[in-house]
């Protein structure tokens, strides 16, 4: 064997005997109806988030990021399998007496991350189904759960119900009633054993927080805030993110963890009466920011929340980015970053962010259907929204719906519609949306 030969026959072997790289950490934290405007680096004046701030400036923030769905259960659902709500079969909420849930055909980013050794958790609220067992987080993808089945309100007086609100471990209640004072400081010690305890092996901690959902409550950092309580519960969640990641660093797991903080959905603003029971407030559901509309409609403060990403080494820092992004990206997203190839058998509605995040390359998504339940009502295309719905709009019954379109970077309050001004661009949006809710099954407004 001549020398060049002998070079490039030990160069190869050497490359084989290398070790395949170590498969990312990933973290999801999910706050519960956190409005785009309730962390300080999204603008709230009084509420202070030095640790979400910092991770933001450590990495990346999204301005036009996007939940699957304007409220919780199909919100969950898009984050989790990567596809739109009414094509995973669940567009609608769950409760306590519901039977069922996300159809066991759907793949969870947790089953796949286990199907290549992940170890996995979930703390928290679920709301994908509890009955049967099948539909439980250790039947989805998740070694081991602990936290409350749904809502933190799916109990009296604000819901009729004779199922009780309870904490679970895996498949078992071991709280009743829950103690939700504490809920967030009990899940972050949760989140920090399980980050310890794995801190040798590829892992996946999925964080939905059961707030600030109301009914609002806090424990340790109450009184805290400027804002008053429910600037205590943002404060106490900004706190949770903190020790997780503190222990991130502490255990040199900085460099190789994707942690993504978001929302399932807008503020609620337009709560109904039946939750101002007890001590809940008006003012106890968030900041207004400049965004339009809220929790339950497809209006911008609706579905557009808080977007974070930061993963040190690998996502370069002081990032803000203005494109178009969505919970349902995070599924292909991690499986990039994992070198996962997504399962073949099906359609994903999520787009791998992976170059945007690194500053490679802009978003790919460059378009954003907005469902409420399974009526389709809005579509973004690029700069423009087009949206065609009576649901809060100031219509009477039988009232025909006047389209509306917005341009999104220079009016993304909303206020301006200017339909009749760009008609044939509104016209062409308008039937890509109906075009979209055929091919789905999906209703449209009328």
């Amino acid at each position: 064997m001549n020398r060049r030969a002998f070079l490039g026959a030990s160069l190869a072997a050497g490359a084989a005997a290398q070790p395949a790289p170590k498969r990312p950490n990933v973290i999801f934290l999910f706050a519960d109806d956190m409005g785009y405007g309730d962390l300080q680096c999204y603008g709230h004046p009084t509420i202070r988030t030095p640790n979400l701030d910092r991770m933001a400036e450590e990495g990346l923030r999204f301005t036009s990021y996007y939940a699957a769905a304007p409220f919780c259960t199909p919100s969950r659902v898009g984050l989790l399998t990567g596809r739109y709500p009414i094509r995973a079969g669940l567009p609608n909420n769950l409760g306590p007496d519901s039977v069922n849930g996300l159809p066991l055909t759907e793949i969870t980013l947790a089953q796949h991350l286990q199907s290549a050794g992940y170890r996995t958790k979930a703390i928290g609220k679920w709301h994908l189904g509890h009955n049967p067992e099948s539909y439980l987080p250790t039947s989805r993808g998740f070694d081991s759960y602990f936290g409350i089945l749904y809502s933190n309100d799916m109990e009296p007086p604000y819901v009729k119900t004779e199922t009780p609100l309870q904490l679970y471990r895996d498949k078992a209640p071991v709280e009743y009633p829950v103690n939700q004072s504490t809920l967030t400081e009990r899940y972050t010690d949760e989140a920090v054993r399980f980050i310890r305890d794995n801190r040798s092996q590829p892992f996946f901690l999925y964080l939905p927080y059961a707030m600030p959902h109301l009914p609002v409550s806090a424990s340790s950092r109450l009184g805290k805030s400027r804002a008053g309580l429910y600037g205590d519960v943002i404060e106490t969640i900004d706190w949770s993110a903190g020790e997780i990641l503190k222990t991130l660093r502490e255990l040199g797991l900085d460099s190789n963890t994707m942690v993504a903080f978001m929302s399932d959905n807008g503020p609620w603003l337009n709560l109904p009466a039946r939750m101002l029971a007890k001590e809940n407030q008006p003012w106890h559901t968030g900041f207004k920011s400049l965004l339009r509309g809220a929790k339950g409609n497809t209006y911008e403060g609706g579905q557009r929340v808080p977007g974070i990403v930061r993963w040190p080494g690998m996502i370069p820092a002081r990032q803000v980015n203005a494109d178009i992004a969505s919970t349902l990206d995070m599924f292909p997203t991690v499986c990039a970053a994992a070198s996962l190839p997504l399962p073949k058998d099906r359609v994903y509605d999520g787009v791998n962010l992976l170059p945007t995040l690194q500053g490679k390359a802009p978003s790919p998504r460059d378009h954003f259907f907005y469902f409420r339940s399974n009526i389709l009502e809005a579509y973004r295309e690029g700069s423009w929204k087009v949206r065609h719905a009576r649901f809060e709009s100031p219509l009477k019954p039988g009232e025909p719906i006047v389209p509306e379109l917005f341009n999104l970077d220079d009016d993304p309050a909303e206020q301006y519609n200017r339909y009749e001004r760009n008609r044939a661009l509104g016209d062409k949006m308008l039937a890509r949306l109906r075009a979209f809710a055929a091919e789905r099954g999906a209703r449209l407004d009328a």
